[in-house]
């Protein structure tokens, strides 16, 4: 039986190298009742092998949303959880599979949901993981953690069924969020964080012969923050305005130079 939240759930697959995978994950959504699946940059689709594996779904392989790149991917969407086996070496928010399918279905009903699952070989780029809100992992042995994208799937979109199926029966949310909060998709977020690189910038706060790891630790403050439109615009308003601020480099040239350079640095 398709769940109702299907429509809500994209299942975003990066980069698939073998079209049986397409098919296979397609298959396993179908099982599982998700229906939107959506593919950036594959490298073999349509593909008869993707037909072949999946099966009785073809019509989740036909309704397939091709797009070039994953900002295009998790467009409108207000979380994004990215499936990783690889540890960053920023942690990044985490939730398990549990902890993941429980957020999703808590928040399906104000906003567009991305499950994203990175390459066959390499999985997510550091890029895409700086655009998640979370990261998922799935507990596997230490001495052999080689879990086939298709079966990643699966796990994940049995957990989502579960949990929305349990959902039904639960009069309630243990928590729930403002009534006027909607957070605002990745691709306004993408506008802010450029804004706020190049404020910083221009106040002299970050260096850019050493940036480090500064606007990395930005993004992963503001994506758990998650802020809706009116914070936004606050945030906004402060890069604008530092933006608009006298820059340091110019304050220096107008005053003494001091005897003793200054030591600071720029935070990690």
């Amino acid at each position: 039986m398709p769940l109702a939240i299907a429509p809500n759930i994209r299942i975003i697959l990066i980069g698939t190298t073998h079209p049986g995978n397409i098919g296979s994950a397609a298959r396993a959504m179908k099982v599982m009742g998700l229906s939107r699946l959506v593919l950036v940059s594959p490298k073999h689709f349509p593909s008869g092998e993707a037909t072949a594996l999946a099966s009785n779904a073809d019509d989740i392989l036909k309704n397939a949303q091709v797009v070039e790149t994953f900002a295009e991917a998790i467009q409108g969407c207000g979380l994004v959880l990215g499936t990783t086996a690889h540890a960053r070496s920023l942690p990044w928010p985490t939730l398990d599979l549990k902890g993941a399918a429980q957020k999703a279905v808590a928040e399906v009903g104000e906003h567009d949901i991305a499950l994203v699952f990175g390459r066959e070989k390499t999985g997510l780029h550091n890029e895409e993981v700086e655009r998640c809100h979370h990261i998922v992992t799935i507990p596997t042995s230490e001495e052999y953690t080689s879990l086939n994208l298709a079966q990643a799937v699966q796990l994940m979109m049995y957990e989502i069924r579960l949990h929305a199926l349990e959902a039904m029966n639960t009069p309630s949310m243990p928590e729930q969020a403002p009534r006027d909060w909607h957070p605002e998709p990745p691709e306004k977020m993408e506008i802010f964080f450029a804004r706020l690189e190049k404020a910083l910038l221009h106040v002299g706060f970050l260096n850019p012969a050493q940036p480090k790891r500064l606007m990395q630790r930005l993004r992963r403050l503001f994506l758990r923050a998650r802020p809706d439109e009116n914070e936004l615009n606050i945030l906004n308003g402060i890069a604008s305005a530092l933006l608009d601020a006298t820059p340091k480099h110019t304050q220096a040239s107008s005053t003494p130079t001091p005897s003793t350079p200054s030591t600071t640095k720029e935070p990690e």
